[in-house]
């Protein structure tokens, strides 16, 4: 949508998004400031020199070289990096090698995703991986091909933004529904927006899990048990209309007459 130019002519001058979240429903949830992490996706091939299992020197093994470097990945984010200035989340996703019990494959493969909130830190812990993965491949005489794809930005909710339009909540909700919360290690794309029109952004989340249910065992967002109550849509609809009327009635660039 943004390279079809969706949000250049006209550029908006702010953007809003509302997002579902398995808490209760007939809530709705902002986050000041940094709201939803980046995500990047990452991929590590080890090289090793495949071999009979019954004779391990006669080659080089992936799978346990690989195996240190999936656990040294671990010590980047709990060891290495100031958590006090922001989270950050670092997690294999697969790690697979080899097709039969009594061989040692030539390689082994681990992907996973990176979950920051500050891009220092994001760049930091891209070149960590590739120093920890690479020099661990080459204690043991392997090498070590480490990839990250660069995902969604940093998703940031303008504080001058949410304060302006927190009250608009708190009609579409109640004042007691409509709640602040800490931010969240989910990527989102709706960060491209707010980085294509470098305008201030704003992420809204409302509850769809149903009153009769503890939305603490809920099943999530992007699951197979993800079962939304209908009665959060209205309350949604009324959020994002107030979001934009309430935005444009007090906007000083564009004043509109209700």
């Amino acid at each position: 949508m943004v390279e079809a130019g969706a949000v250049s002519n006209p550029r908006p001058d702010a953007v809003f998004m509302l997002h579902t979240t398995v808490r209760p429903v007939g809530s709705l949830y902002y986050t000041p400031g940094p709201s939803l992490a980046g995500a990047d996706n990452w991929r590590i091939v080890v090289h090793g020199k495949q071999t009979g299992g019954s004779n391990p020197w006669g080659g080089k093994d992936p799978l346990v070289v690989g195996a240190q470097i999936l656990l040294a990945l671990q010590t980047i984010v709990s060891r290495q990096v100031d958590l006090t200035t922001a989270p950050a989340v670092l997690s294999v996703g697969a790690f697979n090698g080899g097709v039969r019990e009594n061989i040692i494959p030539d390689s082994a493969v681990m992907i996973g995703t990176l979950r920051t909130f500050n891009e220092e830190m994001r760049k930091d812990i891209h070149a960590r991986m590739k120093q920890t993965a690479e020099g661990i491949a080459a204690s043991a005489g392997l090498t070590a091909d480490v990839k990250v794809i660069i995902g969604y930005p940093i998703t940031v909710s303008d504080p001058a933004l949410v304060s302006r339009m927190t009250p608009s909540l708190q009609r579409a909700a109640g004042p007691a529904n409509a709640q602040q919360i800490p931010w969240i290690m989910a990527g989102e794309d709706f960060s491209r927006f707010a980085t294509a029109v470098n305008a201030p952004a704003m992420f809204v989340s409302f509850g769809t899990t149903p009153r009769d249910q503890d939305w603490h065992t809920a099943g999530p967002n992007h699951s197979t048990t993800f079962n939304p109550s209908e009665e959060s849509l209205p309350i949604g609809v009324r959020a994002y209309a107030l979001l934009a009327t309430d935005f444009l009635v007090n906007n000083p660039k564009k004043a509109v007459t209700p």
